[in-house]
């Protein structure tokens, strides 16, 4: 179990609050392009939707012009995949197609992923000041909190309009380019490092 969903049992099915889901919707003008990571309980309503575990959003196309992440946050056995999996496809799917994402992740500042995919390369954060942020459970409200802090990471342009709809749910930190460059050689120093 971790952040307060079981990755490697039966549910995936914990999904985004009410008050963050209007608030991406805000974000994205009221119309979100693509879910690659809904279920059957979602109340995010996206025009595309690649619903875990029947389809897997980490192999198809990520060409939409808007995009909202809530992945899975543990690392699943079947397909061997983990949160950095799809921390990279956000990271890929910005820089590819020029695509505006959101994702809903936990803190982990400390981590490969968030060194690589958050700071080398998204451009604002919102840490959410829910200490523990309570995921919809099947659909409805009541569930346990997450274990961990969570945030909102942003990869775009318009980090203004991020900090503008975001600002009241959290603290935002816009990621300055020097420190995405940093971030990007610290990654490839270490990686380096392990190499030898």
């Amino acid at each position: 179990m971790t952040a307060g969903r079981k990755i490697n049992g039966d549910s995936q099915d914990w999904c985004t609050p009410k008050k963050y889901v209007d608030l991406i919707k805000q974000f994205f003008g009221g119309r979100i392009g693509l879910d690659p990571c809904s279920n059957r309980y979602s109340i995010v309503g996206a025009e595309t939707e690649f619903a875990i575990p029947r389809n897997n959003g980490l192999i198809e196309e990520w060409d939409y012009k808007t995009i909202y992440v809530n992945p899975p946050y543990g690392r699943s056995k079947g397909s061997r995949t983990s949160i950095k999996h799809w921390l990279s496809k956000c990271a890929d799917a910005n820089h590819r197609y020029k695509s505006e994402v959101l994702a809903l992740v936990p803190v982990a500042p400390n981590t490969e992923h968030w060194k690589k995919f958050v700071f080398g390369a998204a451009a604002a954060i919102c840490f959410l000041s829910d200490t523990r942020l309570k995921f919809l459970v099947k659909g409805k409200e009541g569930g346990k909190g997450a274990p961990m802090a969570c945030a909102m990471v942003y990869w775009g342009k318009d980090v203004a309009k991020f900090t503008s709809v975001f600002s009241e749910s959290g603290a935002v930190l816009p990621i300055p380019k020097s420190t995405k460059k940093t971030a990007q050689l610290l990654y490839k120093s270490q990686c380096d490092l392990l190499a030898q």
